[in-house]
């Protein structure tokens, strides 16, 4: 690890050519605020748009900035993978592309991160449709009740993980819902901090329940027996 970068942000990105400037136009004064070294990953997954083109004219006037294009779309669990076995911080941090997540409260989460080792953003006043508010609670109370990860809010991606700690964490597709569950299964510290949420104001979610829900019952049924597998054994002593 590069000691010299303290924090790498990943933002994963799917046809945001109306957000990305804005958004990193907004992130770059906080980010320098915190007075540390850092750099700004941005992992381009199969865009229709031209977010492709965008970030790599951004790239040409912003040295901090970092430009992963995959070959196509791959989903959301492997640009996070890519962005996480790039990343040269001490700490991670991501957010969505689609502005909902507020930049503004990345400086007190990165607070709690020095005695943790991931935080997780939990939204406050949701700016959703009342439909996706009600599936996602609900999906999200059976989820912290089978996987035992005491997180309300797995769907948020602003966190902050500690780098060192998400070397130990193996990625599937999927997996990137569960990452709080992975943690906790390591003996990872993890903590819930309530941030802002946006409406989203320029293109469209990429999400709804076909293409979501099923997949993620399978993913929490897997974690869930992860869980269950643990080993757990003590030494009593060892003598050589």
């Amino acid at each position: 690890m590069n000691k010299e970068i303290k924090y790498s942000v990943l933002i994963p990105l799917k046809d945001e050519e109306g957000n990305i400037a804005d958004l990193i136009q907004e992130l770059e004064p906080v980010m320098n605020q915190l007075n540390q070294p850092w750099e700004l990953i941005c992992v381009e997954d199969g865009s229709k748009d031209r977010t492709k083109e965008i970030l790599l004219d951004l790239a040409k006037t912003k040295p901090y900035l970092r430009v992963i294009i995959f070959a196509k779309n791959y989903g959301q669990s492997s640009a996070f993978d890519a962005g996480f076995k790039a990343a040269k911080g001490e700490y991670v941090i991501t957010l969505d592309g689609d502005r909902q997540n507020d930049p503004s409260d990345i400086p007190k989460m990165v607070k709690l991160a020095e005695n943790c080792d991931l935080v997780c953003g939990s939204r406050v006043n949701r700016q959703d449709p009342v439909t996706k508010k009600m599936i996602s609670k609900m999906a999200n109370q059976i989820r912290s009740r089978i996987c035992g990860d005491n997180v309300m809010d797995t769907g948020c991606s602003l966190k902050v993980y500690r780098t060192s700690c998400l070397r130990n964490i193996k990625m599937y597709q999927g997996m990137h819902r569960f990452l709080p569950a992975l943690f906790a299964i390591e003996g990872f510290r993890v903590k819930e901090v309530p941030v802002n949420h946006r409406a989203r104001t320029k293109g469209v979610t990429k999400y709804n329940f076909f293409n979501r829900s099923f997949n993620t019952v399978a993913d929490m049924w897997a974690v869930h027996w992860m869980k269950k597998r643990q080993l757990r054994y003590k030494v009593e002593r060892e003598i050589s």
